[in-house]
């Protein structure tokens, strides 16, 4: 029978790749259950085409963004229940955490969490639940710059962005990042490890492939390099169709067009990089396994 460990490998597994169980199971087995080298096996068949970054929320909350001046804070506060997070008080909380942590300038979240500390006992007795303060980034413009700021669905993705003209802009940019979730704002911004990296798993799931694995190597390269940038591009925001234009410029023509730059980008997203508790996972994983 499966471990315990093993169900919640390949439940992650699944759910960051959409691959099968047994599937997930195989490249589990030959990748030692490393999770990130199962993700690149996976890859590497042709059975998982992207290795999705996860974004399972382990519990309620809300992330915000407050703006003052020059300075902008972007925020996380988790809570344990849904019903608490969408009520009044507890937005009115995360409102008041921010501006302590951007007034007392903090330097990291344990000295933000010491300065916010009286607001959360008071308010874990007020609302009867755990209230946790995970994480925090400030983002400032010099004068002439512009910020847009948006909070999506009452709080499940927050946006703070940096241009250097027009608070519109700015704003639509900062719902469009909502949406859309780039991860860079050119392809020149993309690391030279991350291009490595998936230049050769694209590469060997090519020679996985009948259909190119007699190509010659030129050619090969070739296809390669252009599977890559258009994978890779679903990741940056100028190759990105703008969400608030007419649907045929991209969000770099759009910039180009109206003559701003585009700075910087913070999006945070509810329960960024924090996994679901594992339910009761191992009924369903040994009934296929059958």
């Amino acid at each position: 029978m499966a471990s315990e460990n093993l169900i919640a490998l390949i439940k992650v597994l699944r759910e960051r790749t959409g691959a099968g169980m047994m599937d997930c199971k195989k490249a589990l087995e030959a990748s030692g259950n490393d999770v990130e080298k199962s993700i690149d096996w996976l890859r590497e068949k042709g059975i998982a085409k992207q290795a999705a970054k996860a974004s399972r929320i382990a519990a309620e909350g809300m992330a915000s963004t407050y703006v003052e001046g020059n300075k902008a804070i972007i925020l996380e506060v988790k809570c344990e229940t849904d019903f608490v997070a969408k009520g009044d008080r507890y937005h009115a909380l995360v409102e008041n955490v921010a501006k302590q942590t951007l007034e007392a300038n903090a330097k990291d979240i344990d000295s933000a969490k010491e300065i916010t500390n009286q607001l959360f006992v008071d308010a874990t007795v007020a609302m009867g639940e755990k209230i946790n303060y995970r994480r925090f980034e400030f983002v400032e413009k010099q004068d002439g710059e512009e910020f847009g700021a948006y909070v999506h669905m009452g709080g499940k993705i927050a946006v703070v962005t940096v241009t250097s003209k027009n608070a519109d802009v700015a704003k639509g940019l900062a719902i469009h990042i909502a949406a859309n979730n780039p991860q860079y704002i050119s392809m020149k911004d993309i690391p030279a490890d991350v291009l490595e990296h998936e230049r050769a798993i694209t590469l060997e799931a090519a020679k996985n492939d009948e259909k190119l694995a007699n190509k010659p190597e030129n050619i090969l390269k070739g296809i390669v390099e252009g599977k890559v940038r258009k994978m890779l591009a679903e990741s940056v925001l100028e190759e990105q169709v703008y969400l608030m234009g007419d649907g045929t410029q991209t969000v770099g023509q759009y910039l180009k067009s109206v003559g701003v730059t585009l700075v910087k980008f913070v999006r945070y997203a509810l329960g960024d990089g924090l996994e679901k508790r594992v339910d009761n996972f191992a009924e369903e994983v040994m009934k296929e396994a059958k």
